[in-house]
């Protein structure tokens, strides 16, 4: 079996964590907690990173942080994984579905301000499978109608938009983890901010706004969050963070021989960069055409006989049941897009003869 997207695991893991074990500095208070925080904002070059047991977590917090509750609304693409979507209901408030561009599957700035009322308070962009959104168009929107920006940079660490890391452009940025991640600590989340203010109630509310007094006893003002990540994994993040550099190399050169591969492929679309960024390709993505000679289902029937696993795209979270009351914008593109795209091997450990063989299925 060849994977969709594994962890990658080749330098100091072992050693900080067993660091942890030795010590018993095991819980969600440590020096590698502290360390992965002020390495982690140094590579995405933010002012302040608040670390959180997932990106999950990271979003909700970061909605709380801007004080998004009920009555609110919040733009978001429904082309996503459905976390970003989840913790605006989380808050009282309410997602406001917007389409994606058809080329790089992001949302579609240009139709982010015909959804726009009174009610809403913040724009939630997701940088799709590593491709970052329009963040020009969408933080000139956002100060036109002076509402936030939460960046859902969950796939998309390494990538980049006119030089700067995705999740360092909005008022907020969030960043997972998990295990298929570019980097991972099997679970987990890191909240950036430049704002210091925004920073520092992050990190409060997540560590259920205690205080602690001069005699040691803990005080509470108001109601806080458990949304902390325990030092032994904080410990497997730092030495994941030693390496992500080489990871993204990879990453890229994978895309590039994927793309070499499959170029002249009559009925497959590939994967784009396009604009100023640079694009990690968390998951190589491709789609399959009508002149395609088998069906978008059918190959990947193929593909798994084959033992290779692949996945369809993110179904439209507007059509399922919890979400099929909210206001969206025309949905063409993101209807056709979970009709048609294919999800491909993208771990940092895959090799070229693997990504030919996969390839060479495809082809037919």
């Amino acid at each position: 079996m060849i994977p969709l997207c594994t962890p990658e695991i080749k330098g100091n893991e072992w050693k900080y964590i067993k660091d942890c074990l030795d010590t018993n500095w095991i819980s969600s208070v440590g020096s590698y907690v502290d360390k992965f925080e002020d390495d982690f904002k140094k590579y995405v070059k933010s002012n302040k990173a608040v670390v959180t047991m997932n990106g999950t977590a990271a979003l909700e917090l970061a909605l709380r942080t801007l004080g998004i509750c009920e009555g609110d609304e919040v733009i978001v693409p429904s082309f996503t994984f459905i976390s970003p979507v989840n913790t605006i209901k989380y808050v009282g408030a309410e997602p406001v579905f917007v389409d994606v561009c058809n080329d790089t599957w992001v949302i579609d700035a240009d139709k982010i301000e015909g959804m726009i009322t009174h009610k809403t308070k913040a724009i939630l962009p997701v940088h799709i499978y590593g491709h970052p959104a329009d963040m020009n168009k969408i933080m000139k929107i956002a100060k036109k109608y002076n509402l936030y920006v939460i960046e859902d940079a969950t796939e998309s660490l390494g990538s980049l938009y006119n030089g700067k890391a995705t999740g360092t452009i909005g008022h907020i940025g969030c960043y997972s983890f998990n295990g298929n991640k570019l980097i991972s600590t099997g679970a987990g989340g890191m909240l950036v901010t430049n704002d210091e203010k925004l920073g520092e109630r992050a990190k409060y509310l997540s560590n259920q706004t205690k205080t602690i007094l001069e005699n040691g006893a803990f005080y509470h003002e108001e109601i806080g969050y458990n949304f902390r990540m325990p030092n032994v994994l904080a410990a497997m993040g730092c030495a994941q963070l030693e390496n992500i550099d080489e990871y993204i190399k990879i990453k890229r050169e994978n895309a590039k021989k994927y793309n070499e591969f499959l170029s002249n492929v009559k009925g497959i679309t590939l994967p784009v960069e396009k604009g100023n960024v640079k694009n990690v390709y968390w998951l190589y993505s491709i789609l399959v055409e009508k002149d395609y000679p088998i069906s978008r289902d059918e190959l990947l029937v193929k593909l798994k006989e084959n033992g290779i696993q692949s996945r369809p795209f993110f179904m439209p979270i507007h059509k399922m049941p919890p979400y099929k009351n909210n206001k969206c914008s025309n949905m063409e593109i993101t209807n056709e897009l979970f009709n048609r795209g294919i999800n491909l091997p993208s771990s940092v450990e895959l090799k070229e003869k693997q990504i030919k063989e996969i390839c060479d299925l495809i082809k037919f």
